[in-house]
């Protein structure tokens, strides 16, 4: 068969794992022949592509980024986006795309399956870890990985000058990176955007910890909010109901640790993660999962289940339908929140 590929949206650890395992089962079990779309969607709306066969991902199992580029270009956003879409596979004679990508980049490529027929197969990546129906997306255990190295660090610094240190990680709408890396990495305070906080109870868990002669670490995820539903950044007062989520992403931190030493009189410092979490090698669990992804998609493609999605469900690597994947966001729930409760102050 001749196969498509693109990489979507925002870039993780662990995207090129996923390609490497597609090309090597396709071209030596199949015989398959594969085009690389640059940049995500926006490469199949130009009809820019690359060769992409083994000698092109040989070597690339331990990189981060992705050698295809990514974009968060949206096909249909543009009135005539499905038909360029169909045309430039029609183009290239493609039998089927592959689409690894988060919740917008596999929510275009459901559509296109659905309403016009494209014979596409989706695989998850997202360092949120907020698609539902599978257990892990690729990229989420490296940024862990790597906020919790951080927290760790911090801790010492927290220790020797007494200050309370608030580490913002990513996370946009679900709270998945802050759970576990909080939890990991021994915060004595974890804010996801899931449950709104109340700023007097976070400054009672800091004296509480003061207290016991400890100094605190915060983690906050970077859309988390206060029960009051608005926080005053550099950039203005964004409320929560009907912002737009991207709008407010980061800076919660830095208000937070303001608000902490400001009611409490404890010197406070913000540490701001950022694309620190979404850069660099991927951890050993995701190129073991990135590559089991890989290796299920090229069979979806050869078994023609359009519209399907690869999921990671305890040990199996299950398929599941993508406009059910994409129809909701999976966040934290609220027991496994509570569970992390008993750390608190």
């Amino acid at each position: 068969m001749r196969v498509g590929v693109l990489t979507g949206g925002s870039d993780c650890p662990g995207l090129n794992a996923v390609l490497r395992a597609i090309v090597r089962k396709g071209v030596q079990e199949y015989g398959d022949e594969f085009t690389g779309f640059r940049d995500g969607w926006r490469g199949v709306l130009r009809n820019e592509t690359v060769p992409l066969d083994i000698r092109a991902v040989r070597g690339t199992l331990p990189r981060g980024g992705t050698i295809l580029g990514s974009s968060r270009t949206n096909p249909l956003a543009q009135d005539d986006g499905a038909d360029r879409v169909l045309g430039t596979l029609a183009r290239h004679r493609l039998d089927a795309l592959i689409v690894v990508g988060g919740t917008a980049t596999l929510g275009a490529a459901a559509r296109l399956a659905e309403d016009h027929g494209v014979p596409l197969v989706g695989v998850p990546k997202t360092i949120d870890n907020d698609i539902p129906l599978t257990d892990y997306t690729v990229g989420f255990d490296t940024a862990v990985g790597v906020a919790t190295q951080a927290i760790d660090r911090l801790h010492t610094t927290a220790e020797s000058h007494k200050r309370v240190l608030v580490v913002e990680v990513m996370g946009r709408s679900a709270g998945w990176i802050a759970l576990h890396s909080g939890l990991a990495g021994g915060a004595n305070c974890i804010l996801v955007p899931e449950q709104p906080f109340d700023v007097e109870q976070v400054c009672e868990w800091v004296e509480s910890r003061f207290r016991a002669t400890y100094a605190p670490i915060v983690v906050i995820a970077d859309s988390a909010l206060p029960e009051s539903g608005e926080i005053t950044l550099h950039r203005g007062t964004t409320p929560l109901p009907g912002a737009d989520p991207r709008a407010r992403l980061s800076g919660v931190g830095e208000w937070l640790g303001r608000e902490i030493e400001r009611r409490t009189g404890k010197e406070s410092r913000t540490t701001v993660l950022g694309h620190i979490q979404r850069g660099g090698a991927p951890s050993p669990f995701d190129r073991w999962l990135a590559t089991r992804f890989g290796l299920h998609a090229i069979d979806a493609v050869h078994q023609g289940d359009w519209g399907s999605m690869t999921a990671l469900q305890g040990t199996r690597i299950a398929r599941v339908r993508l406009a059910e994947a994409t129809s909701t966001l999976k966040t934290v729930d609220p027991s496994l929140y509570e569970e992390a409760g008993v750390f608190f102050g």
